[in-house]
């Protein structure tokens, strides 16, 4: 239970990175607000929200760990479930992913800002 503020605030953090990403993007083209829908159901499918990340062979496992949300959920099955002893691997490469997502996004958002006025 102790570790359940930690993925959250993962989890947040991997939102607040698509988010800026997406919202810089949307403003310079604005169909990525009708791709949005797609890639959130195909974010879904990739995600082992349904199923576990076991079912994927295990040579393709830290390349499927890249999925940010991969160590979120996996981390939140094993601490309210209880069910499977969570990897170190999939939560670190998580975090490294979601921090490398969340920094890029911030400057790109940072630097698309200045354009922002001139396309609204």
């Amino acid at each position: 239970m102790l570790a359940l503020p930690l993925l959250f605030l993962l989890a947040v953090v991997t939102a607040l990175g698509i988010g800026l990403w997406l919202s810089a993007l949307n403003v310079k083209y604005r169909d990525i607000g009708y791709i949005i829908p797609f890639l959130v159901q195909f974010w879904l499918f990739v995600t082992p929200v349904a199923y576990p990340s076991t079912v994927i062979p295990e040579r393709w496992r830290y390349f499927y760990s890249l999925n940010p949300m991969v160590g979120v959920v996996e981390g939140f099955r094993w601490a309210l479930l209880g069910q499977q002893s969570v990897r170190g691997g999939f939560i670190l490469l998580s975090t490294v992913v979601v921090l490398a997502l969340f920094i890029s996004g911030l400057f790109y958002f940072r630097r698309m800002e200045y354009e922002f006025a001139d396309v609204v």
